[in-house]
């Protein structure tokens, strides 16, 4: 008998695929806008699980806009190990106390940019599948290290729309959550102005939750791109940088702490490199 879910597995695998090639192939083109230096390339690795799948870690570094950008995709399948399984077991997962295989698919990127004025950016989103459930989550949120506030309400009224165009409860529901979930309980505080996130997304209906998870995934563009090309020109100081390069402190704190892909993708043996793609290339603390 074949594997439950096989045609919709593949959907969801190709969907963030291509939004990776999107996503990459606009910020090279943010890239190659007017400016000082060689415009960066992303530096494209294949990654493998060796229990099964793999994926790509595109990276781009020093480039003109982006001093690090990443954008993953990866299909990755297997057994979860022990300590994953009794995670998922007690976040009340179907048959995971009994069954440990799973399937996920999804796109994750993480952008630290060279200009301070410009905001640092999160977004991934995923599909996991197991025998006893499927479900999506993900999610995008803005990390300014210096603040616009019109710049956090264009954000957020991109991530406003794609959750209204399938409810009106999912952008306060959504919203709320991410400031629940980006918050660092050990600085007390924000690591950035929030965005959306939401996790374990299964109404029943899987072309319903595909499709809003496609939304969420068609809004970043438009979400970040203008916030990113209105800051590119802004003279920056030496404060600026120190005041970036803290922020960045607290976000790499935040990813290796607390993060909950960050633990899936190393407790399930994902490549290392590509899990901590996230983490920016310089920081500082005081």
């Amino acid at each position: 008998m074949p594997e439950p879910f096989t045609t919709e597995k593949a959907a969801a695998a190709q969907w963030f695929r291509t939004l990776r090639d999107q996503i990459v192939s606009a910020f090279e083109a943010l890239e190659d806008l007017p400016g000082q230096g060689t415009p960066g390339r992303f530096e494209v690795t294949p990654t493998t699980r060796p229990d099964g799948g793999g994926g790509l870690m595109s990276v781009l570094r020093g480039g003109r806009v982006f001093e690090k950008v990443g954008v993953n995709w990866s299909e990755v399948h297997g057994t979860l190990g022990e300590r994953a399984q009794k995670a998922m077991a007690a976040r009340g997962v179907p048959g995971m106390d009994s069954d440990a295989r799973f399937w996920a698919s999804g796109i994750s990127l993480v952008a630290h940019m060279q200009n301070p004025h410009c905001p640092a950016v999160h977004m991934n989103t995923r599909m996991l599948w197991t025998p006893g459930a499927w479900w999506f989550g993900g999610g995008a949120d803005l990390n300014p290290c210096l603040e616009y506030p019109e710049d956090t309400a264009h954000f957020h009224g991109q991530m406003r729309a794609a959750c209204d165009a399938h409810d009106p409860g999912y952008y306060p529901r959504f919203k709320a959550w991410a400031d629940e979930y980006f918050f660092v309980p050990h600085r007390g505080r924000a690591r950035g102005v929030g965005g959306i996130f939401y996790d374990d997304l299964n109404t029943g209906n899987w072309q319903a939750d595909f499709a809003f998870t496609q939304s969420v995934g068609r809004a970043f563009l438009p979400a970040f791109l203008p916030v990113t090309e209105r800051r590119l020109g802004t003279v920056w100081s030496d404060a600026d940088r120190e005041t970036q390069l803290i922020h960045r402190g607290l976000y790499a704190e935040y990813n290796l702490v607390y993060d909950r892909g960050t633990k899936f993708g190393l407790e399930t043996g994902h490549d290392a490199n590509a899990v901590l793609m996230s983490l920016p290339p310089i920081a500082k603390w005081t």
